[in-house]
């Protein structure tokens, strides 16, 4: 099963393409902020409006062998003791050997920003990412048939 952070994720629909490719289900997990209708190519779970309510349940839902696609270093990190497969949006694999380094700049930035400063925020999203995603994701599909 492929389980979607949906809060601010632009790869929903091509994940929701490729998934079907390979016949897996997909789970979007996504806030009362929110709303979907993907028809029948994806389970919605919609949780509370809530500090990480969305990523308390997606880790809750998922099992080893599942996929989860998140923007989030803190879901990311909490997802990997359960699968290894945790890919963000724009093809980046998570693994135990970048999460923390990943997570340090993340708090590095937090604290940057709290002191009045500011951080660079992301560019606008190219074809490019989209690519890279398709290609991450569909290497992980791959070798998940193969095991």
């Amino acid at each position: 099963m492929i389980v979607i952070d949906a809060d601010g994720c632009p790869v929903v629909n091509l994940t929701l393409d490729i998934a079907q490719r390979f016949g897996v289900k997909c789970c979007v997990v996504a806030d009362t902020s929110h709303s979907f209708d993907f028809g029948d190519k994806a389970e919605i779970i919609t949780v509370s409006k809530g500090a990480d309510s969305a990523d308390f349940r997606i880790v809750n839902l998922i099992k080893n062998g599942d996929i989860v696609i998140t923007q989030d270093y803190g879901l990311a990190a909490m997802c990997l003791a359960k699968t290894d497969y945790v890919l963000n949006q724009n093809g980046l694999i998570y693994s135990q050997n970048n999460i923390d380094s990943l997570l340090a700049q993340r708090h590095i930035s937090k604290k940057i920003r709290r002191a009045g400063g500011r951080t660079k925020g992301p560019a606008k999203r190219t074809a490019e990412q989209d690519e890279k995603f398709s290609k991450a994701l569909i290497s992980i599909l791959k070798k998940r048939t193969l095991v």
